[in-house]
């Protein structure tokens, strides 16, 4: 059977972002031309600009699709416990783990701030995985495990607590190294919030 033109241009996308993907973790995005790109995905020149106005958006959708495979990872181990402070422990160890990860080390943490700017860079991580962070304190508030307390405030100062961390391991000279005091570090920092009991 002929594809039909929505799926030749979906396997036209897929071939490109793979490529991108590839070439932007091994070599960097300022060190990876457009032309390597297409060659690598086996397309047109056209056709990249036709899915892509600029490299730096084929960057985004990259970026995007591993920001995308870190939240779903993170939530499937979270969710491996039923206690929700255990939850939030679990989900970042995942994340932690996914930090060693070459392309997420360069793509989004690395490369991403600098290729996306800031604030773009922080809208989209926010918008992945602050959510998640969200649901585990409610949960662990709602369980008495938490002292009750405003869930948004506790829940970006964890957040950004994690994002540095992460930001650490991908920038270690020893990345497994990290991983571990980090892990160690945010494990503290969750066991001071258990509420004291009664």
């Amino acid at each position: 059977m002929t594809p039909t033109k929505a799926e030749q241009a979906d396997a036209t996308r897929a071939a490109l972002s793979a490529a991108a993907r590839e070439l932007f973790t091994r070599r960097g995005y300022a060190a990876t031309s457009t032309t390597e790109i297409v060659e690598r995905a086996g397309v047109t020149r056209g056709a990249l600009y036709h899915h892509f106005a600029a490299k730096d958006e084929l960057f985004r959708a990259v970026f995007e699709q591993l920001e995308d495979e870190v939240t779903k990872h993170v939530a499937h181990e979270a969710l491996t416990s039923t206690d929700p402070l255990e939850q939030l422990r679990r989900g970042t160890r995942a994340y932690l783990d996914a930090c060693i990860d070459p392309a997420v080390q360069r793509v989004v943490l690395l490369d991403g701030p600098s290729v996306l700017g800031w604030e773009t860079w922080q809208e989209i991580e926010q918008r992945y995985g602050y959510g998640l962070v969200v649901a585990g304190v409610e949960a662990a508030i709602a369980a008495g495990l938490i002292a009750a307390q405003p869930v948004e405030a506790l829940a970006h100062a964890l957040f950004g607590a994690l994002t540095e961390a992460g930001m650490v391991v991908a920038r270690a000279a020893e990345p497994r190294a990290a991983r571990a005091e980090m892990e160690a570090a945010m494990d503290r920092l969750l066991d001071g919030l258990r509420a004291a009991k009664s």
